[in-house]
């Protein structure tokens, strides 16, 4: 009974696994300086919410385009940290992730930021994606 047990804990903690994964993959990129790799995060798709102070940006391109656009130079974009996460699996195949970031950025960069986050990621054939982005 307790090894059935541990392997309905281990089957249960891969997706969260996996789901952290996709966040480290982010902060590795955007500390890169790169962008596009950032973006592979996200769901390909006309579906893609981003919920920011400026309002809903709808779409894989628009929100690739936000991105370029607020952070166009490795000033602006500093170095990203993630911390407080907490994952919350909405069964195999969805998991939303609550979380803060941190910008350290100089004075030319836009100086240091910092806020929460709010990711809604499905498990997709090209694996986990966010589908929803809440940041403020």
């Amino acid at each position: 009974m307790a090894m059935v047990a541990l392997l309905l804990c281990l089957l249960w903690a891969a997706p969260e696994v996996d789901v952290r994964a996709v966040l480290e993959r982010q902060v590795a990129a955007w500390n890169q300086g790169d962008i596009e790799t950032f973006m592979t995060t996200y769901i390909d798709s006309p579906e893609l919410t981003f919920n920011g102070k400026d309002g809903v940006t709808r779409g894989y391109r628009p929100v690739l385009e936000r991105y370029r656009k607020r952070y166009g130079t490795r000033e602006a974009m500093g170095t990203l940290k993630f911390t407080e996460i907490e994952v919350r699996m909405l069964g195999a195949e969805a998991a939303v992730v609550l979380g803060r970031f941190d910008l350290a950025r100089t004075e030319a960069g836009g100086g240091p930021a910092s806020g929460r986050f709010t990711l809604v990621l499905r498990k997709t054939p090209q694996g986990w994606k966010i589908i929803h982005d809440h940041t403020s």
